[in-house]
């Protein structure tokens, strides 16, 4: 499975914040997925797509991906 998640490259992040997300949300991925292949880029929106996956994996992802944002607190340090 492949999952790709952009940002928004608009949107005004602290330096550093997106290799900080990449490397926490693949560690939370691996978890759950550890034969998944991931990347995040920058993009003209923001969307996340999983390649190979079922919907239920997908839901999941989602999921985590909203968790690893919401809790930028716990493991970002600008």
């Amino acid at each position: 499975m492949r999952v790709e998640v952009t940002i928004d490259k608009t949107k005004q992040l602290p330096a550093g914040a997106v290799e900080a997300f990449r490397e926490e949300f693949q560690k939370r991925l691996e978890r759950s997925y550890p034969d998944a292949t991931f990347s995040v880029r920058r993009a003209g929106s923001d969307g996340m797509s999983v390649m190979g996956g079922t919907t239920h994996d997908k839901e999941v992802i989602d999921v985590m991906l909203q968790d690893t944002w919401e809790s930028a607190d716990d493991w970002f340090q600008p």
